[in-house]
């Protein structure tokens, strides 16, 4: 049960993320709407009105936009890291592997042999578009 206090103080925290972000966009609004209201008379509740609108704008675009906000967790959400595939050209250190069907640019992790075309590997880590991959043990190898 100590699962839902940290993926409430997660979201907690995502949400003051977002609303903090918010307000340069809002505090620029009112300006404009300063300004407009000194060249153009308009009622006080236009000027509200307007507000409210920006405000729930933003509430109702975080639900969409919320993993953008996630900066602590980035790293552990890529969902390559992991995923098996096999290497189309020799990575002695570089070359490209299919994973999942696509064609990634990949290096061999760090200390780790080359990989020899058709053989299967599987990747470690994400580093922009690169992936760092080490070569597959086969059955009989992995089993000693």
């Amino acid at each position: 049960m100590g699962s839902p206090p940290s993926n409430r103080k997660h979201s907690t925290r995502l949400l003051v993320r977002y609303a903090l972000l918010q307000i340069p966009g809002l505090v620029g609004l009112i300006l404009i709407l300063l300004l407009l209201g000194r060249w153009v008379h308009f009622p006080a509740w236009v000027f509200w009105s307007g507000i409210g609108l920006w405000v729930l704008k933003d509430l109702l675009m975080f639900p969409l936009v919320k993993n953008a906000y996630d900066w602590d967790r980035a790293g552990e959400s890529n969902p390559l890291v992991g995923a098996t595939g096999v290497a189309r050209d020799r990575l002695a250190p570089s070359g490209y592997v299919q994973v999942r069907g696509e064609l990634w640019r990949s290096e061999v992790a760090g200390g780790e042999p080359p990989v020899e075309p058709g053989r299967a590997v599987r990747v470690l880590d994400v580093q922009g578009l690169t992936l760092l991959v080490k070569a597959e043990l086969p059955e009989a190898e992995g089993h000693n």
